[in-house]
């Protein structure tokens, strides 16, 4: 095949998409190939356009579908299919199940080729819907366009969006209307937010010449009915950023907790930017099972509350942890599973690389009356020591909930060394956690594991698994 010839496109006829695959995208294959397209369901005959060829793999795009899946529904939000989120809300929800769990089995089979102990279903969430608790939206100059409005002969004067990215356009905002993701008043704020800025002529961010007043939008909820919203702006126009803060303030009095910050840097980040209060708090509380978290702007929490509540007593559940054990909790975030387990420990010794997190973990640890828990803040594959270890005893039980990219090989390597009887690997990733079991396996056993569902209408997927000593 002539270079010319692989890269013209390939149209192909009847093609059965079989299985999902990561980052959101479906499967179907041909004489023995995969094919990954975007918006597939298990089961859909489709006529598929090829654009990219590979060596072990194709890229292409549906057409056509002559027939639809038994498992396909109706996709609930208009935004579907050009917002880069909620990718499987074409999928009925127990096939999201299926397909997770299927998942992690599978990765933990092939990448950490580890043999598998009976498991329990998934855990699916109750809210299928309207169940994040914190939602960031994106102030943009150069709104995405429809088809129809590139394709129309009239000049399009507004070209300003308030909402999400579009997958792999960093410059291109998508303006959302409705959005099913948070809870009220979510949406009507975002909405009020866009309609004063226009009214009043407040400028959007561009992000490639970097100026504009209005940046970012975060809002965060909670069930104790606190609402935090907090606005980002670039320049420092003092005047129309006290315009849009009391506009705030007067339509939605049930916010609790009223920001902004100024933040003149590259990206979007603000954990080196100074939070100023307009008006209320500086921070949300959330409760959970009685314990009570101070979350401020920067604060990390699992963004499915009733979700997290599960995972964090299902953690505890399995960690079967004895009065005389002391336990430590790597990458402790803002001490919550610490907290979950420490009426049943010791001791518990927390481990974060974030300051601003561990400090709201010593101030919820006294909060909740929690005397037998201690925070300490670096790398944990620095801090993560023998001397650190001598310093706090010898862990029975280890807790671990790494971010996405999983634990690093010191750390795998120093869990080794100590040996706990007993290891709870939390992850969000099970293709790194099967990475990190498959390094453990020597001297582990997975004994149980368990799947919990996070983000419904998205590929994301928990998995706890418990590992004990062989």
């Amino acid at each position: 095949m002539t270079r010319q010839n692989r890269r013209k496109p390939i149209f192909l006829e009847n093609i059965k998409i079989i299985n999902t695959a990561s980052k959101g995208k479906s499967v179907a294959k041909h004489e023995g190939r995969a094919i990954f397209v975007q918006g597939g369901v298990p089961g859909d005959i489709c006529d598929i356009t090829v654009f990219k060829r590979r060596k072990k793999y194709w890229e292409g795009q549906i057409e056509k579908i002559r027939k639809y899946s038994k498992k396909r529904i109706e996709s609930k939000c208009e935004h579907f299919g050009t917002c880069g989120g909620c990718k499987w809300q074409n999928m009925q929800y127990s096939s999201q199940l299926e397909f997770k769990q299927n998942e992690v089995l599978n990765n933990l089979k092939r990448i950490g080729g580890i043999e598998l102990p009976r498991h329990d279903e998934i855990l699916g969430s109750k809210n299928q819907y309207f169940y994040r608790n914190k939602m960031e939206f994106t102030f943009s100059n150069k709104r995405w366009l429809t088809l129809d409005e590139i394709q129309s002969k009239e000049e399009i004067s507004d070209k300003d969006a308030l909402g999400f990215h579009i997958p792999g356009m960093f410059d291109k905002v998508i303006d959302l209307q409705n959005c099913y993701l948070q809870k009220k008043p979510s949406n009507s704020i975002r909405l009020s937010v866009k309609q004063f800025a226009d009214k009043n002529g407040l400028t959007y961010f561009d992000i490639r010449n970097h100026n504009g007043l209005l940046r970012n939008l975060m809002i965060r909820t909670s069930s104790t009915q606190d609402l935090m919203v907090l606005v980002q702006f670039y320049e420092k126009d003092k005047k129309n950023i006290q315009l849009l803060m009391a506009h705030l303030k007067t339509s939605f009095p049930e916010i609790t907790s009223l920001l902004y910050i100024i933040n003149q840097k590259a990206n979007n980040t603000i954990y080196d930017q100074e939070v100023i209060c307009y008006h209320g708090k500086n921070h949300i509380m959330e409760e959970m099972d009685g314990l009570y978290f101070k979350i401020g702007a920067k604060s990390f929490f699992q963004t499915n509350s009733e979700q997290a509540k599960i995972l964090y007593r299902k953690t505890k559940e399995l960690a079967n942890i004895n009065s005389d054990d002391i336990v430590y909790d790597l990458y402790t975030g803002t001490g919550t599973i610490a907290q979950y387990v420490a009426n049943t420990a010791k001791e518990v010794v927390g481990i974060d690389s974030v300051e601003e997190g561990i400090k709201a973990a010593y101030k919820n640890a006294e909060r909740n009356n929690i005397n037998n828990c201690s925070f300490y803040t670096g790398d944990m594959k620095e801090i993560f020591t023998d001397g650190f270890i001598e310093q706090n005893g010898n862990p029975d039980v280890i807790i671990t909930d790494p971010p996405r990219d999983g634990m690093h090989k010191k750390v795998v390597e120093q869990i080794l060394k100590i040996g706990p009887k007993r290891v709870v690997y939390v992850s969000c990733n099970s293709a790194t956690q099967a990475r990190d079991l498959s390094l453990i396996d020597r001297m582990y056993k997975v004994t149980q594991l368990q799947a919990l569902d996070m983000f419904p209408q998205t590929q994301h997927v928990e998995n706890i698994v418990v590992l004990d000593k062989r």
